[in-house]
């Protein structure tokens, strides 16, 4: 699935201003519906490396019309805050997921809100703060600490009273990791998918795209498509995205091509079976020579 980004902000990194007003916001969370995302993902705090944190009434001042403005969409909300005020305010405003990309580091009470409300939970992996967390990627095994610490996550939302159902966990790729990381993170996604959570993986636009790449934001389009299907054949279930019709439509293509393997597998799995059966016995006349 695709979780449609939608930045209520003045100062994220890539699309920072551009919906920042509720009106632009709330066409463009209709858009991101209609092009294909299963969920909208709603953020009023800018987490990019070296951010400030917002006061948790000027982030629901810049959520609350925006969610008042979204309450028909035809696909569900998850708002991104690792505040309970505000999470609780967006749950009571028909939010059905919190996404706290501190994985209950900033605030654990948000496993209890979950717990008591039954929306879903998104547990992040972030070393430190967004203001520190480039200045320490250097990790031993980077997917085992990464798995590690998101089961310790789980765990704690779990002792709180969540569902195992309730719980999705994503490893945070561009939150306090390398260039190296963040591509050997994407590389061994199915080792953090085999914690048995859903795993959201959030690649676009990221800054290790453009060192790879040596583009800006807005030249990422496709190194984050390649990106996210990458994640998706390691065992992503949600990428969360900027630019939802061109990973729709790269999806929608690996797809079937996916289909059509499926099918030849079958086929020749049949034709296998039919080749390799043998053939009933002939029956003998009785006193025959056999």
């Amino acid at each position: 699935m695709i979780a449609g980004i939608l930045n209520v902000t003045p100062d994220s990194f890539s699309d920072g201003g551009r919906f920042d007003r509720p009106r632009a916001a709330i066409a463009r969370g209709w858009r991101i519906a209609e092009e294909g995302a299963a969920i909208l993902d709603i953020g009023a705090e800018s987490t990019r490396p070296g951010a400030d944190p917002v006061p948790a009434e000027e982030e629901w001042a810049r959520l609350e019309p925006v969610l008042r403005g979204l309450r028909d969409l035809p696909i569900p909300v998850s708002v991104d805050t690792s505040k309970l005020e505000v999470a609780e305010r967006a749950v009571d405003a028909g939010a059905a997921a919190i996404n706290d990309v501190t994985a209950l580091r900033a605030d654990p009470a948000l496993a209890g809100l979950a717990a008591r409300t039954g929306v879903g939970l998104v547990l992040m992996h972030m070393r430190g703060t967004p203001r520190t967390m480039q200045l320490d990627t250097a990790y031993g095994d980077i997917a085992a600490e990464v798995r590690g610490a998101l089961a310790d996550a789980r765990r704690t939302a779990l002792d709180a009273g969540c569902e195992p159902g309730q719980i999705a966990v994503d490893p945070g790729l561009g939150f306090g990791k390398s260039l190296d990381g963040n591509l050997e993170l994407l590389a061994r996604l199915d080792e953090i998918a085999a914690l048995g959570a859903p795993v959201w993986v959030g690649p676009s636009r990221k800054s290790f795209l453009g060192a790879l790449l040596g583009v800006g934001p807005d030249e990422r389009v496709t190194g984050s498509v390649a990106a996210s299907l990458a994640a998706a054949r390691r065992g992503a279930d949600v990428l969360r995205v900027h630019d939802v019709r061109e990973t729709r439509q790269a999806l929608d293509v690996e797809g079937a091509i996916d289909a059509i393997d499926a099918r030849d597998a079958v086929d020749a799995r049949r034709a296998g079976d039919v080749r390799g059966a043998r053939p009933p016995a002939r029956p003998q006349a009785a006193g025959g020579r056999g």
